[in-house]
């Protein structure tokens, strides 16, 4: 078992990537936590080395997209814990695997690196997981079509049986008797 395995669980990360505009992504405030250290002193240094951060490794979310965020949460109270900075006035960035490793480089501590490789690791995971979730789409899809096919065969083929069936409880035409013995024209 790898020391970083012992410090945070998979799922608990697993557990903070979010879909955002089409990105898997994590907050701010859940990567400073993980790594260890106040959500304010994480983002003084992403702004301290904000070249790090282009566009595709981090964003700042906007006040509806925060709104959103902040519906889904169940409950506020933690347990007594204070829950500072939960509701701050500034919206959070958020960070997409990219972002995430390069914000464990700029902390440059212990915890933050052993963390940042299991971040790494369960943004890896949720990846393999959607994309055999697509591929088992794809073949439910595909064996859904096998049964429309099957469905149209057997209503032709059970029209096809009703109409033999139909005609065979007609009575057939009765032949024409031939007369015996000899027949002159």
């Amino acid at each position: 078992m790898r020391k970083s395995e012992q410090i945070v669980p998979l799922e608990r990360i697993e557990n903070r990537i979010l879909p955002i505009r089409g990105k898997k992504v994590i907050l701010d405030r859940d990567l400073a936590e993980l790594y260890g250290v106040p959500t304010k002193i994480f983002n003084q240094a992403v702004k301290r080395n904000a070249g790090r951060f282009p566009p595709n490794f981090m964003f700042q979310l906007t006040q509806e997209e925060a709104d959103s965020l902040r519906s889904q949460t169940v409950t506020i109270d933690n347990g007594g814990v204070s829950m500072r900075g939960k509701h701050s006035k500034y919206l959070p960035s958020a960070f997409t695997e990219h972002g995430a490793l390069m914000s464990a480089n700029i902390l440059n501590s212990e915890r933050a690196i052993d963390v940042s490789v299991l971040v790494i690791e369960a943004f890896v995971r949720m990846r393999e997981m959607l994309e055999t979730s697509a591929k088992f789409a794809a073949k439910l899809a595909e064996l859904e079509d096998r049964l429309d096919m099957h469905d149209q065969n057997t209503i032709v083929v059970m029209s096809t049986l009703r109409k033999l069936l139909k005609d065979s409880t007609a009575k057939p035409p009765v032949p024409a008797k031939k007369k015996i013995g000899f027949h002159a024209d």
